[in-house]
């Protein structure tokens, strides 16, 4: 069987998309974690930390409040501990444990070393040429996969031309991905007491791949030394942790609302 490449898989995508709308049953019992980077592959890097580090610490203790107190909620990690998972093997879990919501979570890092706050991305082209270097470099870990070319079809995640073709599919979840991208800022912003820069588009893999709503979650700036520090530290990672988790018992509120 021929295999389809970038634009003949995006149209055809697009096309099923559009013939049929999203079967929806109204609940929210299906979680998957996605702890960023992991093993061989570190991610951003402060002073003193690692991204692979303080993403796993921050998921395992938001699947760790939504198992203790939403116990009708199935969590499911990509990984537990510092295991490196190719990044299409991500969504694929979520996909095929049929999850309701996909959570990714990172760290961020950048040259000025003054950049701080938090923000959270859903699918989509990035209309700011920063957002976009932020999803070239998280979708470059790809470039760590053995036969990367096959696995993603011809992604490059270093070409244009490549992330031009992901305007030819409109997510079926952007609304569902949206609601929950802006109640995780505004628990980070009002509750937790963190700077936030919003929600923002970017043309992640990891996204683009989900047949659910979907985030990627940039926690703060391992560059940023204060931020760094707070981050690292358990009372950080604490209260991140139950800011996502309160955003999450809220979406699963609001969604098991509508019947």
């Amino acid at each position: 069987m021929k295999k389809l490449g970038i634009p003949a898989l995006l149209i055809a995508i697009t096309l099923l998309n559009s013939a049929s709308a999203p079967v929806v049953d109204f609940k929210v019992d299906v979680v998957v974690i996605d702890a960023g980077h992991g093993g061989k592959d570190p991610g951003t890097q402060g002073p003193k930390s690692k991204e692979k580090d303080v993403a796993l610490k921050i998921a395992l203790k938001l699947g760790k409040y939504i198992e203790e107190n939403l116990p009708d909620v199935k969590v499911v990690y990509t990984r537990k501990d510092d295991t490196y998972i190719q990044l299409e093997e991500r969504p694929k879990i979520a996909n095929r444990n049929n999850a309701d919501l996909f959570i990714c979570i990172h760290a961020n890092a950048n040259p000025n070393t003054k950049a701080f706050g938090t923000e959270t991305y859903v699918m989509g082209l990035a209309k700011e040429q920063k957002n976009f270097e932020i999803a070239k470099r998280e979708n470059a870990v790809i470039l760590l996969d053995e036969n990367y070319k096959e696995h993603y079809q011809g992604f490059d995640p270093e070409s244009p031309e490549s992330y031009i073709l992901f305007s030819l599919t409109q997510s079926a979840f952007q609304e569902g991905s949206l609601s929950f991208a802006n109640k995780v800022e505004s628990q980070f912003k009002n509750r937790v007491g963190r700077t936030s820069r919003g929600v923002k588009q970017g043309p992640f893999w990891v996204l683009w791949s989900t047949a659910m709503p979907s985030v990627l979650i940039e926690t703060g700036f391992l560059s940023n030394s204060t931020e760094e520090q707070y981050l690292t530290s358990e009372k950080g990672q604490d209260l991140m942790a139950s800011g996502i988790y309160r955003a999450f018992k809220e979406y699963k509120a609001e969604v098991e609302a509508v019947r």
